[in-house]
């Protein structure tokens, strides 16, 4: 039976609220997993860490709010049944019980025009299949401990995007990386729309580093740059020159497209924000990607204390 280790990185002194979830599954996985949490600052490094002291065959990568499914843990199981399965793993939900303002974010994350092939990281569809790190998340995502080890783990200069560019290196290796839209959790989005846009600048900011560093990436996904460059310098272009106006009046229209879909799929009215968040998310991810550009390589961070504790082992009935 394969066995894995669930690890959860958290702010010293956090609440690790993935457990509530996890207690629930304890009585059907009483012996195929155990949890490591490393309290830190430095999320990159605690996974390291923890992954080192792990003793499972596979490596669940949660995050401290990440509410597991009743049928992850078995999915989990099944794909690495197959020897040749390196990585499986799956979208991170919106709860339907959020605040409408979360409910927002969630629908902008998991549209194709908010976020282009990563929505899949963000909503369940489709059927198991191979993929790349653009379809998968690190708060829902399950290593094989081997190739974790034979890759080095996670570049620890790197954070966000560690996942990214760690998934990168296992596919370039040949190994076999799954997406199952069934294996989820589900997280809150962020509370705030200051804390939103936070959230895309970092993914900006962490894509562009990661360029940086591996030297490729998608060039749609610098998509976001150049409507920021385009925004800016707009102004600037002959007013009677309609060219000049077209791709704004293109986006404009993609716009509304999209969010009257987001209102008929979903449902909710909520949807009808759309409008205004769609721009408002590209132009903080374009931001974070000329930030990142401009910064340079990142630099690893000075060793810190971290602790790794286990709260549950492999033998522990209870817990």
């Amino acid at each position: 039976m394969t066995h894995i280790s669930i690890i959860i990185p958290v702010r010293r002194g956090g609440k690790v609220l993935a457990l509530h979830a996890l207690k629930l599954r304890n009585q059907e996985h009483l012996t195929q997993f155990e949890i490591l949490v490393a309290e830190g600052s430095a999320p990159s490094r605690q996974r390291n860490l923890a992954a080192a002291a792990a003793t499972g065959e596979v490596l669940y990568f949660l995050d401290d709010d990440s509410m597991i499914s009743d049928q992850s843990l078995c999915i989990c199981l099944r794909a690495f049944e197959d020897e040749n399965v390196a990585v499986a793993g799956g979208p991170s939900l919106t709860p339907d019980d959020s605040p409408p303002l979360q409910q927002l974010f969630g629908l902008a994350l998991q549209s194709r025009f908010g976020s282009g092939a990563m929505r899949f990281r963000y909503q369940s569809s489709g059927v198991t299949r191979l993929t790349s790190e653009r379809e998968l998340i690190l708060c829902n995502l399950a290593i094989r401990r081997s190739v974790f080890q034979d890759m080095g783990g996670f570049d620890e200069r790197l954070y966000p995007n560690e996942e990214n560019e760690l998934l990168e290196r296992i596919v370039a290796a040949g190994h076999t990386v799954l997406h199952n839209p069934d294996m989820t959790v589900t997280r809150n989005q962020r509370p705030t729309l200051q804390a939103f846009i936070r959230q895309m600048f970092g993914y900006g900011r962490g894509r562009a580093q990661q360029l940086l560093l591996s030297g490729k990436s998608p060039v749609i996904s610098f998509v976001p740059l150049f409507f920021l460059v385009y925004v800016a310098f707009l102004p600037f272009l002959p007013a009677q020159n309609f060219l000049s106006a077209l791709p704004l009046c293109l986006y404009s229209i993609l716009d509304v497209a999209f969010t009257i879909l987001a209102l008929c799929t979903s449902g909710r009215f909520v949807a009808m924000g759309l409008t205004i968040l769609f721009p408002i998310m590209h132009l903080a991810n374009g931001f974070g990607l000329l930030y990142g550009l401009v910064r340079g390589k990142p630099l690893r961070r000075s060793d810190e204390s971290i602790t790794v504790r286990c709260i549950k082992a492999f033998d522990q009935a209870e817990w």
